[in-house]
């Protein structure tokens, strides 16, 4: 479920390719139509797999993009309708595994899952060009038709679902992950039949996100040349804007899990989505946009836990602490070993926003210390612990 190394937000620079035609962001139900049959795929004594498509809701001209397919996992040992749960993946996904690993967690505890690919993505993603390429081009109103589409697609979604008697009538989830918890953003405001959501990685203030971004840099730029500001780019994105849907009274049970030194989906970011849901439970961990990897299996396992419980009609509390591995990748400089490159492991934070902290650093060099304080923009200053001597150093830092 969760984004890992380069697949993640971090693709290949878009390229800029003729888009959609623009098309009002209208979100309201779309039409409802007859669904085909879904297929069989596999049966194991834990999950049957399905799979099946159906025309979007929002079509956009581009074939390929026009068919959304499905795939189902069921509890292998179901008797009889279950909780559903639908996942999003993130940006520029070229397969399905981690979210598959969420699928089969779901049904050990008899929740149901459908995986969808998002526009432009997977096989939706035209010939010739990267899944997710066509997604996020640096042209408002195709960021504006892209967005409508993917909402409208998960409600149709939804119409799939209560279609089938393997569901259970109006208990219905939704969880996504990074770019899909921006849209699952969207959704959980538009969407009623949504009972429960959960944001992995993700947020709101779309204009926010495009502007402070460490993936989106070309985009930007873009943007830029076009005379966007952020301001102007928050005003035209407002008809998909999340925050100008979102109800702070909203019953509904969600679960945010965010990351304390993301750069792709900035926290303020995060911090602004759980402003718009004061009553939404949430989980921070320390790591960037990439560390959950290192704790993939128990975050699968604590969303899930989460369907169990709130799909259910049951009470779920949060953890209170989630531990999580901040390793950073430094480039430092000091006296003793002059400039060279490490992989550290943070061994203690001086403070809640992660400003000092003290890392184990492994170099070329052998093992040595850091403690340093965030100057901005990834760059640090502090003391350096070598082998020889206890010396000033500066560093730049990536957290994963």
């Amino acid at each position: 479920m969760l984004v890992v190394g380069a697949g993640a937000l971090a693709l290949p620079i878009l390229a800029q390719t003729e888009g959609p035609a623009a098309r009002p962001a209208a979100l309201d139900a779309p039409s409802r139509i007859d669904f085909a049959a879904w297929r069989p795929v596999r049966r194991d004594s834990q999950t049957a797999e399905f799979e099946a498509e159906f025309p979007s809701a929002a079509p956009s001209g581009v074939p390929e993009n026009d068919v959304v397919p499905l795939r189902i996992f069921i509890p292998g040992q179901a008797t009889g309708p279950v909780p559903v749960v639908v996942v999003l993946h993130y940006w520029g996904a070229t397969d399905l595994n981690l979210e598959i690993d969420q699928a089969r967690e779901l049904n050990k505890v008899g929740v149901a899952a459908v995986l969808l690919a998002l526009p432009y993505h997977l096989a939706r993603a035209p010939k010739g060009t990267r899944s997710g390429e066509l997604a996020l081009r640096p042209d408002v109103p195709s960021l504006i038709a892209t967005m409508t589409q993917s909402v409208l697609d998960v409600r149709r979604t939804v119409d799939w679902v209560e279609g089938r008697p393997e569901f259970a009538p109006g208990r219905v989830g939704l969880v996504g992950t990074s770019l899909g918890a921006i849209v699952g953003a969207l959704v959980h405001a538009v969407e009623p039949r949504v009972k429960a959501t959960a944001f992995v990685l993700g947020g709101a203030d779309l204009a926010r996100i495009l502007w402070s971004s460490s993936v989106v840099g070309r985009q930007r730029s873009a943007l830029r040349q076009q005379g966007y500001t952020e301001e102007r780019l928050r005003d035209e994105l407002r008809s998909v804007e999340p925050l100008s849907r979102l109800r702070p009274d909203d019953p509904r049970p969600a679960l945010l899990i965010d990351a304390r030194y993301d750069t792709v989906v900035p926290p303020a970011s995060a911090d602004a989505l759980a402003g718009a849901l004061p009553r939404m439970a949430r989980v921070r961990i320390d790591t960037g946009h990439y560390g959950g990897a290192l704790v993939h299996s128990r975050l699968v396992r604590l969303t899930s836990r989460f369907f169990a419980a709130t799909l259910n009609d049951l009470p779920f509390d949060a953890p209170r602490a989630f531990y999580a591995p901040t390793v950073r990748l430094m480039v430092t400089y000091n006296p003793e070993t002059e400039l060279q490159f490490g992989a550290g492991l943070d061994v203690w934070r001086g403070d809640a926003r992660g400003d000092l902290f003290a890392t184990a650093l492994v170099t070329a060099q052998g093992l040595q210390g850091y403690v340093g304080r965030k100057l901005g923009r990834g760059f640090s200053a502090g003391v350096m612990i070598t082998r020889r001597r206890t010396t000033w150093g500066v560093a730049w830092t990536v957290v994963l």
